[in-house]
């Protein structure tokens, strides 16, 4: 990864930490775990894990990939 770029993207992860009572997840506060950086060619990016929590692996939670709002 090139130092000037920035990431175009924030990976955050949140556990799930039970259901309601129509059985839906119910899910922990969301942390940041990684960044989505953009591949020099633009097509698509780069997804770097800073860190990958255990229930990740486990499949006992939800990835969610927010857009990096940018300075005017």
């Amino acid at each position: 990864m090139a130092t000037n770029l920035k990431p175009t993207h924030r990976v955050s992860f949140a556990c799930i930490i039970g259901s309601d009572e129509d059985g839906n997840d119910k899910l922990g506060q969301a942390r940041e775990i990684g960044a989505i950086w953009p591949r020099k060619n633009g097509k698509g990016g780069i997804l770097r894990f800073d860190h990958v929590p255990i229930e990740l692996t486990r499949g006992e939670g939800v990835i969610f990939i927010n857009d990096v709002e940018r300075g005017k």
